[in-house]
């Protein structure tokens, strides 16, 4: 799947096919495409890895180079352990800051788990094959409704109703992709909260003494 193959996809369902003609320009249904994919990383995003390394004393990270972040699932301090070390962290605007109990002494490496946004673009797609279909069916909503928008009180060559057929279409199509990015978005949520327990301070095996 590529961009060129994602348009023919929405031609084809929008019944725009002749080249002579064109109702959409690609540049449009490339940008319905466009907030389909948004839409769809947002409910369940690419899952993603970055290394990043702590600066000696201080507990704050940037998270700046992770390009297209959606969000941050968990974070590993220190990391080659095994099982994996994940510790609790908190996340504003573009730093991290480890919730540990002594900021990293050296320059340590953290590995960030996180998600970012969908690509699909001239060469290259990481939407999974099942996905697709629903972005196709995303961007075809959104490119009925505003061309039903566009036309409601213009003049068409198939007549008055051409536009509310659009706009019928538009709608029911906009419900289908609405009701698969909710039942996306609740199998990412179980998922991702199941991948890991944050670690937690060992039990004392001193014993505590009162006054």
């Amino acid at each position: 799947m590529d961009l060129a193959t994602m348009r023919a996809r929405l031609r084809k369902d929008l019944h725009d096919e002749n080249s002579a003609s064109y109702r959409w320009t690609d540049t449009v249904l490339d940008r319905h495409v466009a907030r389909a994919v948004q839409e769809l990383s947002l409910a369940s995003p690419q899952e993603k890895t970055a290394t990043l390394t702590a600066t000696p004393g201080s507990r704050d990270l940037s998270v700046t180079s992770l390009s297209d972040r959606v969000s941050v699932e968990a974070v590993e301090y220190p990391t080659g352990k095994y099982p994996p070390f994940y510790v609790r962290f908190s996340l504003w605007k573009d730093t991290l800051t480890l919730l540990v109990e002594a900021a990293p002494s050296t320059a340590e490496q953290v590995k960030v788990y996180y998600g970012a946004l969908h690509v699909l673009d001239a060469s290259s797609s990481t939407l999974p094959t099942p996905w697709e279909d629903v972005v196709a069916t995303g961007a075809g909503a959104y490119a009925a409704l505003e061309w039903a928008n566009y036309s409601v009180n213009r003049v068409n060559v198939g007549g008055d109703e051409v536009w509310r057929s659009y706009l019928a279409w538009g709608q029911e199509r906009l419900a289908a992709f609405l009701t698969e990015l909710a039942r996306i978005g609740r199998r990412g949520a179980v998922r991702l909260r199941q991948m890991y327990a944050p670690v937690q301070p060992p039990v004392s095996q001193s014993t505590d003494w009162g006054p």
